[in-house]
Protein backbone atom coordinates (compact mmCIF):
# COMPACT_ATOMS: atom_id res chain seq x y z
CA UNK A 1 0.00 0.00 0.00
CA UNK A 2 1.14 4.01 -0.95
CA UNK A 3 2.77 5.52 2.19
CA UNK A 4 -0.42 8.01 1.42
CA UNK A 5 -3.27 5.45 1.43
CA UNK A 6 -4.76 5.28 5.12
CA UNK A 7 -8.27 5.41 6.66
CA UNK A 8 -8.60 8.17 9.42
CA UNK A 9 -11.37 6.84 12.05
CA UNK A 10 -12.83 9.69 14.55
CA UNK A 11 -16.27 10.76 16.27
CA UNK A 12 -15.96 14.34 15.22
CA UNK A 13 -15.09 14.67 11.45
CA UNK A 14 -15.70 18.32 10.00
CA UNK A 15 -17.70 17.58 6.79
CA UNK A 16 -19.34 20.25 4.64
CA UNK A 17 -22.47 18.84 5.74
CA UNK A 18 -21.75 19.46 9.29
CA UNK A 19 -20.23 16.87 12.30
CA UNK A 20 -19.98 12.97 11.60
CA UNK A 21 -20.05 11.52 15.02
CA UNK A 22 -18.49 8.42 13.36
CA UNK A 23 -16.91 7.20 10.73
CA UNK A 24 -14.08 6.10 8.47
CA UNK A 25 -12.18 8.85 5.65
CA UNK A 26 -10.07 7.19 3.45
CA UNK A 27 -7.14 8.64 1.97
CA UNK A 28 -5.87 6.83 -1.26
CA UNK A 29 -2.26 7.94 -2.56
CA UNK A 30 -3.13 11.58 -1.34
CA UNK A 31 -6.38 11.63 -1.68
CA UNK A 32 -9.24 12.02 -0.27
CA UNK A 33 -12.34 8.54 -0.34
CA UNK A 34 -15.69 8.72 0.26
CA UNK A 35 -16.76 8.68 4.36
CA UNK A 36 -18.16 4.93 5.33
CA UNK A 37 -19.29 3.93 8.25
CA UNK A 38 -17.58 0.22 8.19
CA UNK A 39 -13.70 0.23 7.47
CA UNK A 40 -13.12 -0.12 3.94
CA UNK A 41 -10.43 -3.48 3.56
CA UNK A 42 -6.85 -2.96 2.55
CA UNK A 43 -6.11 0.15 4.40
CA UNK A 44 -4.27 0.52 7.87
CA UNK A 45 -6.37 2.50 9.88
CA UNK A 46 -5.55 5.49 12.47
CA UNK A 47 -7.78 5.89 15.56
CA UNK A 48 -7.97 9.51 16.08
CA UNK A 49 -11.46 9.14 17.95
CA UNK A 50 -11.84 11.79 20.51
CA UNK A 51 -10.16 13.95 18.57
CA UNK A 52 -11.38 16.38 15.93
CA UNK A 53 -10.70 15.33 12.52
CA UNK A 54 -10.64 18.71 10.45
CA UNK A 55 -9.98 20.40 6.78
CA UNK A 56 -6.46 22.11 6.90
CA UNK A 57 -6.30 25.93 7.48
CA UNK A 58 -6.89 28.15 4.97
CA UNK A 59 -4.91 31.62 5.44
CA UNK A 60 -6.29 34.50 2.64
CA UNK A 61 -4.60 37.22 4.27
CA UNK A 62 -0.86 36.74 4.99
CA UNK A 63 2.46 38.69 4.14
CA UNK A 64 5.46 35.94 5.19
CA UNK A 65 6.48 33.59 8.11
CA UNK A 66 9.98 32.25 9.22
CA UNK A 67 11.73 35.33 7.86
CA UNK A 68 10.57 35.10 4.39
CA UNK A 69 7.98 38.01 3.01
CA UNK A 70 6.44 37.85 -0.17
CA UNK A 71 7.74 41.40 -0.87
CA UNK A 72 10.84 40.04 -1.18
CA UNK A 73 10.00 38.99 -4.49
CA UNK A 74 11.74 35.26 -3.75
CA UNK A 75 9.70 32.29 -5.17
CA UNK A 76 12.15 30.07 -3.03
CA UNK A 77 11.22 32.52 0.45
CA UNK A 78 7.97 31.84 -0.70
CA UNK A 79 8.81 27.94 -1.04
CA UNK A 80 10.18 28.35 2.63
CA UNK A 81 7.07 30.31 4.31
CA UNK A 82 5.12 27.54 2.53
CA UNK A 83 7.06 24.95 4.42
CA UNK A 84 6.71 26.41 7.99
CA UNK A 85 3.19 27.60 7.48
CA UNK A 86 2.08 23.58 6.96
CA UNK A 87 3.87 22.69 10.02
CA UNK A 88 1.31 25.21 11.98
CA UNK A 89 -1.78 23.66 10.30
CA UNK A 90 -2.29 25.85 7.66
CA UNK A 91 -2.70 23.96 4.24
CA UNK A 92 -3.50 26.80 2.03
CA UNK A 93 -2.56 29.79 1.98
CA UNK A 94 -2.70 33.26 -0.29
CA UNK A 95 0.73 34.99 -0.39
CA UNK A 96 -0.29 39.07 0.34
CA UNK A 97 1.36 41.62 -1.11
CA UNK A 98 1.95 45.11 0.50
CA UNK A 99 2.01 48.83 -0.46
CA UNK A 100 5.03 48.99 -2.52
CA UNK A 101 6.20 50.53 -5.73
CA UNK A 102 3.98 49.06 -9.19
CA UNK A 103 6.85 47.60 -10.69
CA UNK A 104 7.81 45.94 -6.64
CA UNK A 105 4.52 44.32 -6.35
CA UNK A 106 4.90 42.93 -10.02
CA UNK A 107 7.84 41.42 -9.30
CA UNK A 108 6.22 39.83 -6.45
CA UNK A 109 3.68 38.75 -8.23
CA UNK A 110 5.80 36.96 -10.96
CA UNK A 111 7.81 35.57 -7.85
CA UNK A 112 4.35 33.98 -6.24
CA UNK A 113 3.86 32.36 -9.56
CA UNK A 114 6.83 30.89 -9.94
CA UNK A 115 7.00 29.21 -6.72
CA UNK A 116 3.72 27.92 -7.88
CA UNK A 117 4.99 26.32 -10.53
CA UNK A 118 8.09 24.87 -8.84
CA UNK A 119 5.21 23.38 -5.75
CA UNK A 120 3.61 21.66 -8.48
CA UNK A 121 6.55 19.86 -9.79
CA UNK A 122 6.46 18.59 -6.01
CA UNK A 123 10.14 20.70 -5.62
CA UNK A 124 9.27 21.73 -2.05
CA UNK A 125 6.41 20.19 -0.16
CA UNK A 126 4.07 22.83 2.05
CA UNK A 127 1.00 24.83 2.14
CA UNK A 128 -0.70 24.99 -1.22
CA UNK A 129 -0.04 28.29 -2.78
CA UNK A 130 -3.49 29.13 -3.84
CA UNK A 131 -3.91 32.64 -4.97
CA UNK A 132 -2.06 36.22 -4.24
CA UNK A 133 -4.12 39.04 -2.00
CA UNK A 134 -3.07 42.16 -3.24
CA UNK A 135 -3.32 44.31 -0.33
CA UNK A 136 -2.93 48.27 -1.63
CA UNK A 137 -1.37 50.38 -2.75
CA UNK A 138 -4.68 51.64 -3.38
CA UNK A 139 -5.22 52.97 0.01
CA UNK A 140 -5.80 56.16 2.24
CA UNK A 141 -3.13 57.67 4.07
CA UNK A 142 -5.30 58.68 6.88
CA UNK A 143 -5.47 54.89 7.54
CA UNK A 144 -2.27 53.77 6.49
CA UNK A 145 -1.40 51.48 9.29
CA UNK A 146 1.71 50.09 8.06
CA UNK A 147 1.22 50.66 4.68
CA UNK A 148 3.24 53.17 3.30
CA UNK A 149 1.44 56.52 2.15
CA UNK A 150 4.11 56.97 -0.07
CA UNK A 151 3.36 54.45 -2.32
CA UNK A 152 -0.50 54.91 -2.11
CA UNK A 153 -2.28 55.77 -5.63
CA UNK A 154 -5.78 55.80 -7.55
CA UNK A 155 -7.68 52.19 -8.27
CA UNK A 156 -6.13 51.27 -11.70
CA UNK A 157 -7.53 48.53 -13.59
CA UNK A 158 -4.52 48.68 -16.35
CA UNK A 159 -2.09 48.39 -13.48
CA UNK A 160 -4.13 46.22 -12.18
CA UNK A 161 -3.90 43.50 -15.59
CA UNK A 162 -0.25 44.03 -15.30
CA UNK A 163 -0.19 42.59 -12.33
CA UNK A 164 -2.20 39.82 -13.12
CA UNK A 165 -0.40 38.52 -16.12
CA UNK A 166 2.73 38.80 -13.95
CA UNK A 167 0.86 36.31 -11.81
CA UNK A 168 -0.35 34.07 -14.46
CA UNK A 169 -3.82 34.84 -13.73
CA UNK A 170 -3.48 33.58 -9.85
CA UNK A 171 -4.36 37.43 -8.38
CA UNK A 172 -7.87 36.54 -6.38
CA UNK A 173 -8.68 39.06 -4.47
CA UNK A 174 -7.13 43.38 -4.66
CA UNK A 175 -7.83 45.73 -1.49
CA UNK A 176 -8.72 49.43 -1.87
CA UNK A 177 -9.92 52.39 0.14
CA UNK A 178 -13.77 52.86 -0.95
CA UNK A 179 -13.19 56.87 -1.05
CA UNK A 180 -10.63 56.89 -3.48
CA UNK A 181 -11.61 58.21 -6.78
CA UNK A 182 -12.42 55.12 -9.54
CA UNK A 183 -13.54 52.77 -6.72
CA UNK A 184 -17.16 51.78 -8.56
CA UNK A 185 -15.59 51.35 -11.78
CA UNK A 186 -12.55 49.30 -10.43
CA UNK A 187 -14.85 47.04 -8.23
CA UNK A 188 -17.39 46.19 -11.05
CA UNK A 189 -14.44 45.68 -13.13
CA UNK A 190 -12.63 43.20 -11.36
CA UNK A 191 -15.89 41.56 -9.83
CA UNK A 192 -16.62 40.96 -14.15
CA UNK A 193 -13.23 39.11 -13.85
CA UNK A 194 -13.80 37.00 -11.30
CA UNK A 195 -11.54 38.93 -8.68
CA UNK A 196 -12.67 39.42 -5.44
CA UNK A 197 -12.30 42.96 -4.09
CA UNK A 198 -12.13 43.96 -0.39
CA UNK A 199 -12.02 47.06 1.30
CA UNK A 200 -9.64 48.42 3.84
CA UNK A 201 -7.00 50.82 5.04
CA UNK A 202 -9.69 53.33 4.65
CA UNK A 203 -11.66 56.62 6.65
CA UNK A 204 -14.42 55.60 4.05
CA UNK A 205 -18.09 56.69 5.34
CA UNK A 206 -20.83 54.21 5.72
CA UNK A 207 -22.38 55.27 2.49
CA UNK A 208 -18.76 55.30 0.42
CA UNK A 209 -18.58 51.82 1.85
CA UNK A 210 -22.22 50.65 1.09
CA UNK A 211 -21.31 51.90 -2.75
CA UNK A 212 -18.34 50.06 -2.96
CA UNK A 213 -20.55 46.47 -1.88
CA UNK A 214 -22.82 47.43 -4.51
CA UNK A 215 -20.53 47.83 -7.76
CA UNK A 216 -18.94 44.47 -6.44
CA UNK A 217 -16.90 45.04 -3.12
CA UNK A 218 -17.35 41.37 -1.38
CA UNK A 219 -14.50 41.21 1.57
CA UNK A 220 -13.41 43.83 4.48
CA UNK A 221 -9.61 43.95 5.19
CA UNK A 222 -9.00 42.49 8.98
CA UNK A 223 -11.93 44.31 10.04
CA UNK A 224 -11.77 46.75 12.76
CA UNK A 225 -7.76 47.68 12.18
CA UNK A 226 -7.24 50.64 9.62
CA UNK A 227 -10.76 51.24 9.17
CA UNK A 228 -13.04 54.17 9.68
CA UNK A 229 -14.70 53.34 13.57
CA UNK A 230 -18.34 52.35 14.50
CA UNK A 231 -20.37 55.64 16.03
CA UNK A 232 -23.80 55.75 16.71
CA UNK A 233 -23.94 58.92 13.76
CA UNK A 234 -21.12 57.49 11.65
CA UNK A 235 -20.96 53.67 11.16
CA UNK A 236 -18.23 54.16 8.97
CA UNK A 237 -16.32 51.24 7.48
CA UNK A 238 -17.11 48.76 10.39
CA UNK A 239 -20.64 49.35 10.53
CA UNK A 240 -20.77 48.68 6.39
CA UNK A 241 -18.60 45.39 7.07
CA UNK A 242 -21.29 44.49 10.30
CA UNK A 243 -24.61 45.44 8.20
CA UNK A 244 -24.32 44.00 4.85
CA UNK A 245 -25.42 40.10 5.05
CA UNK A 246 -23.66 39.17 1.74
CA UNK A 247 -20.14 40.29 2.54
CA UNK A 248 -17.28 38.47 4.42
CA UNK A 249 -15.34 40.49 7.18
CA UNK A 250 -11.66 39.47 8.08
CA UNK A 251 -10.56 39.41 11.43
CA UNK A 252 -7.26 39.07 13.30
CA UNK A 253 -8.03 36.98 15.95
CA UNK A 254 -4.36 37.09 18.03
CA UNK A 255 -5.75 39.18 20.93
CA UNK A 256 -4.00 42.21 19.88
CA UNK A 257 -5.56 43.69 17.25
CA UNK A 258 -9.21 43.23 17.98
CA UNK A 259 -9.69 42.08 21.91
CA UNK A 260 -12.38 38.99 22.56
CA UNK A 261 -15.61 41.57 23.08
CA UNK A 262 -15.26 43.29 19.81
CA UNK A 263 -14.60 39.86 18.40
CA UNK A 264 -17.83 38.40 19.79
CA UNK A 265 -19.46 41.83 19.01
CA UNK A 266 -18.52 40.88 14.43
CA UNK A 267 -19.82 37.57 14.99
CA UNK A 268 -23.14 38.25 16.64
CA UNK A 269 -23.29 40.86 14.15
CA UNK A 270 -22.40 39.12 11.04
CA UNK A 271 -23.21 35.32 11.53
CA UNK A 272 -19.74 33.23 11.97
CA UNK A 273 -20.81 32.08 8.21
CA UNK A 274 -19.11 35.35 7.21
CA UNK A 275 -16.47 35.82 9.28
CA UNK A 276 -13.00 35.03 8.09
CA UNK A 277 -10.09 34.45 10.56
CA UNK A 278 -6.81 35.57 8.97
CA UNK A 279 -3.36 35.98 10.60
CA UNK A 280 -1.94 39.04 8.34
CA UNK A 281 1.52 37.49 9.81
CA UNK A 282 4.38 39.25 8.94
CA UNK A 283 8.12 37.60 8.02
CA UNK A 284 9.18 37.49 11.71
CA UNK A 285 6.41 35.44 12.40
CA UNK A 286 8.04 32.15 13.97
CA UNK A 287 11.22 34.16 14.66
CA UNK A 288 13.11 35.32 17.86
CA UNK A 289 12.04 38.84 18.88
CA UNK A 290 13.79 41.60 17.44
CA UNK A 291 13.98 44.52 14.88
CA UNK A 292 12.39 43.83 10.98
CA UNK A 293 11.27 45.54 7.73
CA UNK A 294 8.14 45.22 6.34
CA UNK A 295 8.20 46.73 3.21
CA UNK A 296 10.56 49.36 3.30
CA UNK A 297 9.33 50.67 7.08
CA UNK A 298 11.38 49.25 10.06
CA UNK A 299 8.95 47.28 12.86
CA UNK A 300 9.59 45.56 15.95
CA UNK A 301 8.87 42.44 17.38
CA UNK A 302 8.31 42.13 20.85
CA UNK A 303 6.15 40.33 23.21
CA UNK A 304 4.65 38.63 20.21
CA UNK A 305 3.47 41.70 18.17
CA UNK A 306 5.42 43.33 15.62
CA UNK A 307 4.95 47.24 15.95
CA UNK A 308 5.97 50.33 13.24
CA UNK A 309 9.77 51.77 15.01
CA UNK A 310 8.94 55.42 15.77
CA UNK A 311 11.85 58.03 13.94
CA UNK A 312 13.16 58.36 17.89
CA UNK A 313 13.52 54.57 18.15
CA UNK A 314 10.46 54.00 20.01
CA UNK A 315 7.60 51.75 18.82
CA UNK A 316 4.06 52.96 17.18
CA UNK A 317 1.41 51.53 15.08
CA UNK A 318 0.68 47.68 15.30
CA UNK A 319 1.99 46.63 12.14
CA UNK A 320 0.73 43.08 11.61
CA UNK A 321 0.58 39.60 13.46
CA UNK A 322 3.16 36.79 14.42
CA UNK A 323 0.18 34.66 14.70
CA UNK A 324 -1.68 31.70 12.73
CA UNK A 325 -4.59 30.66 11.56
CA UNK A 326 -4.59 28.00 14.25
CA UNK A 327 -4.16 30.63 17.27
CA UNK A 328 -6.70 32.56 16.04
CA UNK A 329 -9.07 29.29 16.31
CA UNK A 330 -8.09 28.41 19.31
CA UNK A 331 -8.84 32.18 20.40
CA UNK A 332 -12.38 32.22 19.29
CA UNK A 333 -13.66 29.21 21.02
CA UNK A 334 -11.39 30.30 23.89
CA UNK A 335 -13.62 33.78 23.94
CA UNK A 336 -16.98 31.97 23.52
CA UNK A 337 -17.21 33.59 20.10
CA UNK A 338 -17.45 30.55 18.47
CA UNK A 339 -17.93 27.03 18.90
CA UNK A 340 -15.75 24.54 18.41
CA UNK A 341 -16.81 23.37 14.56
CA UNK A 342 -17.77 27.58 13.55
CA UNK A 343 -13.81 28.52 14.66
CA UNK A 344 -12.63 25.05 12.28
CA UNK A 345 -15.15 26.09 9.61
CA UNK A 346 -13.83 30.04 9.91
CA UNK A 347 -10.52 29.33 9.33
CA UNK A 348 -11.03 27.06 6.70
CA UNK A 349 -14.06 26.26 4.66
CA UNK A 350 -15.68 30.13 5.22
CA UNK A 351 -11.68 31.97 4.10
CA UNK A 352 -11.82 29.85 0.98
CA UNK A 353 -15.52 31.17 0.17
CA UNK A 354 -14.34 34.57 0.48
CA UNK A 355 -11.71 34.04 -1.67
CA UNK A 356 -13.67 31.99 -4.47
CA UNK A 357 -10.69 29.35 -3.76
CA UNK A 358 -13.30 26.59 -1.98
CA UNK A 359 -13.17 24.84 -5.23
CA UNK A 360 -9.70 23.02 -4.22
CA UNK A 361 -9.44 24.28 -0.57
CA UNK A 362 -11.32 24.74 3.01
CA UNK A 363 -13.38 21.46 2.94
CA UNK A 364 -12.44 17.69 3.01
CA UNK A 365 -14.82 16.33 -0.20
CA UNK A 366 -13.80 13.02 -2.19
CA UNK A 367 -11.42 13.47 -4.76
CA UNK A 368 -9.41 16.58 -3.14
CA UNK A 369 -6.25 16.55 -1.77
CA UNK A 370 -5.89 15.61 1.47
CA UNK A 371 -5.33 17.89 3.84
CA UNK A 372 -6.28 17.98 7.34
CA UNK A 373 -5.88 18.64 10.96
CA UNK A 374 -6.12 16.54 13.89
CA UNK A 375 -6.89 18.88 17.12
CA UNK A 376 -7.37 19.05 20.83
CA UNK A 377 -10.25 20.10 22.70
CA UNK A 378 -9.41 23.68 22.84
CA UNK A 379 -8.20 22.93 18.98
CA UNK A 380 -4.23 22.64 19.52
CA UNK A 381 -3.01 21.13 16.50
CA UNK A 382 -1.73 18.10 16.95
CA UNK A 383 -1.38 16.43 13.36
CA UNK A 384 -1.61 18.20 10.07
CA UNK A 385 -1.10 15.67 6.62
CA UNK A 386 -0.61 17.67 3.38
CA UNK A 387 -1.44 15.75 0.38
CA UNK A 388 -1.77 12.44 3.23
CA UNK A 389 1.38 12.82 4.42
CA UNK A 390 2.02 14.11 8.11
CA UNK A 391 4.09 17.16 7.84
CA UNK A 392 7.02 17.06 10.91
Amino acid sequence: MEERSFCIKSDRLVLPGGVVASGYLPVIEGVLGTLSVEPPAGLPIIDRTGRWVAPGYVDTHIHGYQGHDVMDRDAQGVLAASGGLARKGTTSWVPTTLTQPVGEILEACASVREARRLQEEGAVPGAHIEGVFLEGPFFAAAKAGAQNPANMLDPDVDVFCGWQDAAGGLVCKSALAPERQGTPEYCAALHEMGVVVALGHSDASYEQGQAAVAAGASVFVHTFNAMSALGHRSPGLVGCAMSTSDTFAELICDGRHVLPGAARALVAAKGWQHVVIVSDCLSCGGMPEGDYVLGDLPIRMQDGIARLVNEDGGVGNIAGSTSCVADGAMNLLAWGAATAEQAIRMGSEIPARSCGIDDVCGQLLPGRTADLNVLADDLTVLETYLAGSLVS
